[in-house]
């Protein structure tokens, strides 16, 4: 038995027996097969024209533009000088030698070196009926055999609560590890939390200063929000001592090195790292109060981890791998008692890894924590997801692992991302300047509320649907508007246009989503309709039909490119288009009120499968789909 759904449409279950797996895998890539067979095809034709052998995986295939008839363009210009002629005779040429090789290929045309096939109805109706009730369709087999892919994404402060640069972080980490594990990787999902340092006594010194015995309980704030109030509150005191000092006199340099509070913190931290018992105690009981915060906040956005690394027990192991350092030569003391390593040959510069006190750094804690990572998973690769501005750091990682010896090194990636801006600035977290990451998704959810009372969505639902309904709408809209936009470039969140139902936003394919879950709820109820069955073969595609269909048969070769590029915009633009040319079906081809039967089976089932695609790719970035909205 096999139970096939839309989302939460209802489910049908028929007698259909599971492919084996070879079937599977053969069946996710027919669409990928017929640009193999035109590849060979045109690769013989070649060699048997103009003699020229090629390598078939060089030749490039595009997918025919609109305005001319087609659906796979070869470009014949790299052949031209080989073959001597025109090119528009080398498309020719090519083009019979194909037509007669590959049935598939029903007819061919030829815009001077621009080579369109015409694939035929019956292939894309047979790639259609074998893949529309595959509910895994593009995804490829884990191979749990593999060595891991170890993704670290949060690796968040106990100083201050979650913001929306974090956000960012959370959600493209997590959406990269799932397309990974779409394309058959095994994929560890951890985190680094940042529970030790000077900014961590920052808020530690504000607290025993300031705030008279405050707790989360005695002040109803999450514990996350509470730390955070007293990092600010160091800063403010810093500022001020700054200022005190400077007008006494002091330049600027020597008041920050002089001010009182930020001795105490310098100091603090060396009591830490000594393991003094109070400052432990009040280390512990901070950022236990901190962890209860992320942990609400991580299970509202939706995500978590395989494993949790802490900073205070990776910063002794790389203390000690700088011992090591030192007795290979490959660091050096300085005469102020400070650790470095001299990376001036590999065109960098001297980096700082013990301070004249002892202390470590954020890059001795981040060699320990690499070689404990490497050694809990001996990983294909670690993929480090932090913002562009760590891009040096991760260059002197990578050649200071090397230096001592770490073949392994060369598997360290950074997936380096820009900064999230908003419409009235950068945040700081010091002054207090950061949206709040819970407070953000609350935001979203009173706007996604109050568009969908005003829209109508929550009509003909129960109190608690609703409220659902609002924070899949309202966490939809979020995670689309970020996860739309390339790793690479800095982005300008704007929260408002990021819930509206029309245009490239998570709430408009939801809605086509939850459109599609009508459609088939009504044909199953108004014509005993059943997406299993098969659409017949003899049916003529129109343009839009066709569109539809080759737009998902891309679907796997999407993902592939995502997960190559550890890019979830690819995945989200597509399911934008998919959804926007969806409705434009919709809009222009009669479904249910087709009167011809075989048609409107077929278009219910493309609607179906257009569904199940949608909800996958949405999936994949970490955002449900509602079934009613």
């Amino acid at each position: 038995m096999l139970t096939i759904s839309c989302g939460g449409c209802p489910q049908r279950t028929v007698q259909k027996k599971i492919r084996i797996k070879t079937d599977y895998t053969y069946i996710i890539y027919r669409s990928e097969m017929i640009n193999t067979k035109i590849k060979q095809a045109v690769g013989s034709a070649l060699e048997q024209l103009y003699g020229l052998k090629v390598d078939t995986q060089t030749i490039e295939l595009q997918p025919t533009k609109k305005e001319f008839e087609g659906d796979v363009t070869l470009v014949v210009f790299p052949y031209v000088k080989t073959a001597k002629k025109k090119p528009e005779d080398v498309a020719l040429q090519i083009g019979e030698a194909v037509k007669q090789t590959v049935e598939e290929v029903e007819s061919f045309n030829v815009i001077k070196g621009f080579l369109n096939f015409l694939v035929s109805d019956k292939y894309w109706l047979k790639f259609f009926n074998d893949n529309k009730n595959n509910e895994s369709y593009g995804l490829r087999p884990a191979d749990a055999d593999r060595k891991p892919v170890v993704i670290e994404y949060s690796s968040p402060n106990t100083n201050k609560p979650l913001h929306l640069g974090h956000i960012r972080n959370n959600l493209l980490g997590w959406s990269v590890a799932q397309i990974l594990k779409a394309n058959g990787q095994n994929v560890k999902m951890v985190n680094l939390v940042n529970d030790r340092g000077i900014h961590i006594c920052k808020s530690m010194v504000a607290w025993q200063m300031f705030s008279g015995g405050e707790t989360p309980q005695t002040s109803s704030m999450k514990g996350d929000h509470l730390v955070g109030k007293y990092y600010v509150l160091f800063d403010k005191e810093y500022k001020r001592q700054i200022a005190e000092l400077t007008a006494a006199g002091a330049d600027e340099e020597t008041a920050k090195q002089q001010a009182p509070i930020m001795k105490q913190a310098q100091q603090m931290l060396v009591k830490w790292e000594q393991g003094d018992k109070e400052v432990r105690q009040l280390w512990e009981t901070m950022n236990g109060w901190v962890y209860e915060g992320f942990d609400q906040t991580y299970k509202r956005l939706g995500i978590g981890f395989d494993k949790i690394y802490y900073e205070s027990q990776t910063y002794k192991l790389g203390k000690s791998l700088v011992e090591q350092g030192l007795d290979k030569g490959v660091f050096y003391r300085r005469d102020d008692a400070s650790v470095w390593c001299d990376l001036t040959n590999e065109g960098l510069d001297e980096k700082l890894l013990l301070r004249k006190d002892g202390t470590s750094v954020y890059m001795t804690q981040d060699l320990g924590t690499a070689l404990l990572r490497h050694e809990d998973f001996n990983a294909e690769s670690l993929v480090y997801v932090v913002g562009n501005e760590q891009i040096y750091h991760f260059q002197v990682l990578k050649h200071i692992l090397s230096k001592l010896g770490f073949e392994w090194a060369e598997n360290i990636y950074h997936l380096s991302y820009g900064m999230v801006e908003l419409p009235n600035g950068k945040m700081k977290s010091r002054e207090g300047t950061v949206v709040d990451a819970d407070d953000l998704m609350q935001d979203m959810y009173m706007q996604a509320k109050e568009i969908s009372v005003q829209h109508g969505k929550n009509n003909d639902i129960s109190p608690e649907e609703a409220e659902k309904l609002y924070n899949t709408i309202a966490l939809g809209a979020l995670k689309y508007f970020i996860l739309k936009v390339d790793p690479s470039k800095t982005m300008l969140f704007d929260p408002k246009e990021s819930i509206d139902f029309n245009g490239n936003t998570g709430p408009f394919i939801q809605y086509t989503y939850a459109r599609i879950c009508s459609i088939v709820r009504k044909a199953e109820a108004d014509f005993n309709h059943k997406v299993t069955d098969s659409v017949s073969m003899d049916i003529e595609l129109n343009a839009k039909e066709k569109e539809i269909i080759k737009n998902i048969s891309a679907f796997a070769s999407v993902i592939k490119e995502a997960g190559k590029n550890y890019s979830p915009s690819i995945i989200a633009n597509y399911a934008y288009n998919l959804a926007k040319n969806f409705n434009g079906f919709y809009q222009e081809c009669s479904i249910l009120k087709q009167e011809e039967a075989t048609i409107r089976h077929m278009r219910v089932c493309l609607a179906y499968f257009t569904g199940q695609v949608i909800k996958t790719a949405m999936m994949l970035l970490g955002i449900d789909v509602p079934q009613r909205m």
